[in-house]
């Protein structure tokens, strides 16, 4: 590569050394799709006067497109393949921005003013299917041979099955599936990979069709929702092994590799068990020639009064904890895992991966608490901790409330809102406290809710590493 961005580390050592992030990026979405799309910029400078609201503004062209997840178009990976799939000198500057109901992707270069961000390029709804067989884009990761990106649907979104796309690191236009062989994977979630290891990770949320309209009991009663983890070659694109974590646990979702690319596992979450309506994260890790799955943390539900419970969860006489994300800290010793039905982010020590030790929680929002927020306390809170994100250094963790709007809707009727919150973990031995400055909500956000953080410079779920120091 003719040259390196500095945001580009080596190892994770690297990573968690380089400066703290100053902005924070934030996709925003109108659930009655008539205000447009938008992507807030937030300032987490904590010596800025502005420091905590927001700064920034990009207004999309369109609405309705509910953006979702969405990732730098180039980062560390770059420095792991000799630039192979690049074409010209890279830099952490693009963000592609999926609309995960319209199908339709933006990339924002954030380079002439990074508060505010300017769409550059679109990539079609029938570009994706007419080149790649795909809808529903999901999750963007930079990688070698282009840009990974996971769909949850199939042509014109029906019904699948889902996949990956690869999209040029340079033109950003969609050059194909990425699978050449894709055996018996029907449904599709999050990608992400051991590249030392030659294996990509896939998993499984639904169809288009059992997400839209939100949660149906039916289909989680059915046990119709992906419960599978799938292991592939990288080099040969095909499918190599299936893990079935049991169907009684739906929804496998966050994939959380070891930053460390001489570790081969990680951790994944299954959002509800269909049974007891409790929640686990699962560890992956090399066994020989075969990938193992073994259930690390289990979280129960919590019981409580019938009327205080979305009709979805009154026949249960509990609130499910429903572990929406997880992220691991780029020094693969912590573990957070949002748990959006009660209201909880809860903060493992996993120094050992097979034995995770909790060593913190905080409370915010919450199906039964609505717990609110210590800067604002007199505001009950809708939704709970669910997209979660941790700066490279491990001492930030941010948090936004909103899951999916018709999903939203079913678990909490009486509204989310939109908040954000910041806070500060103790990276040697465990504990988490909410900032007090940092909680943007509601007007803040123009009546959007909002989903997926990214921080300026990368952060713990953006970046693969070449070396391990």
């Amino acid at each position: 590569m003719p040259t390196t961005d500095p945001t580009f580390y080596r190892s994770p050592a690297h990573a968690v050394a380089a400066p703290p992030e100053q902005l924070a990026y934030v996709v925003a979405f109108d659930p009655k799709r008539q205000q447009k799309d938008a992507l807030a910029v937030v300032d987490c400078d904590p010596e800025s006067s502005t420091f905590g609201t927001v700064v920034g503004w990009t207004e999309l062209p369109t609405s309705g497109g509910e953006l979702h997840h969405f990732g730098w178009s180039a980062c560390s990976s770059a420095l792991c393949h000799d630039g192979h799939g690049h074409h010209e000198a890279l830099e952490r500057r693009y963000l592609l921005v999926p609309g995960i109901r319209s199908s339709t992707t933006y990339v924002l270069d954030t380079k002439p003013d990074p508060r505010h961000p300017v769409v550059t390029h679109t990539i079609e709804a029938d570009e994706l299917a007419a080149k790649a067989g795909y809808s529903r884009p999901h999750t963007v990761h930079c990688g070698p041979d282009g840009i990974f990106m996971s769909a949850l649907g199939g042509v014109n979104g029906s019904d699948g099955p889902g996949g990956i796309a690869l999209i040029d690191h340079d033109t950003f236009e969609v050059i194909g599936p990425w699978e050449l062989d894709r055996g018996p994977q029907f449904l599709s979630y999050d990608v992400w990979w051991h590249l030392d290891h030659d294996t990509l990770v896939t998993s499984e949320w639904a169809t288009p069709s059992m997400i839209e309209n939100g949660l149906d009991p039916a289909d989680l009663l059915g046990r119709k929702f992906g419960h599978h983890l799938d292991f592939w070659s990288m080099s040969e694109r095909k499918l190599t092994q299936r893990v079935d974590l049991g169907d009684q646990h739906q929804m496998v979702l966050e994939l959380r590799p070891a930053h460390d690319p001489a570790k081969a596992w990680g951790f994944v979450d299954t959002v509800i068990n269909a049974e007891d309506l409790s929640a686990s994260v699962w560890l992956w890790h090399n066994n020989g020639d075969q990938w193992s799955v073994d259930e690390v943390i289990t979280i129960p539900a919590e019981p409580a009064d019938a009327d205080e419970l979305p009709l979805v969860f009154r026949p249960f006489g509990a609130a499910p904890p429903l572990v929406t994300d997880i992220s691991l800290s780029v020094d693969d010793r912590w573990l957070y895992v949002s748990c959006w039905g009660t209201g909880e982010l809860k903060q493992y020590d996993v120094s050992d991966p097979f034995h995770p030790r909790e060593t913190a929680s905080v409370r915010l929002g919450g199906i039964v608490r609505r717990e609110p927020h210590p800067a604002a306390p007199d505001l009950p809170l809708g939704g709970g901790p669910q997209m979660v994100e941790i700066s490279r250094d491990g001492r930030r963790v941010y948090l936004t409330n909103s899951l999916y709007a018709t999903w939203d809707d079913t678990v909490y009727p009486d509204g989310v809102g939109a908040w954000m919150a910041k806070l500060d973990a103790d990276v040697s031995a465990g504990g988490l406290v909410p900032d007090n400055r940092f909680f943007p909500h509601g007007n803040d956000f123009r009546g959007l809710r909002v989903h997926q953080t990214r921080l300026q410079g990368g952060d713990a779920s953006s970046d693969s590493y070449c070396h391990t120091s």
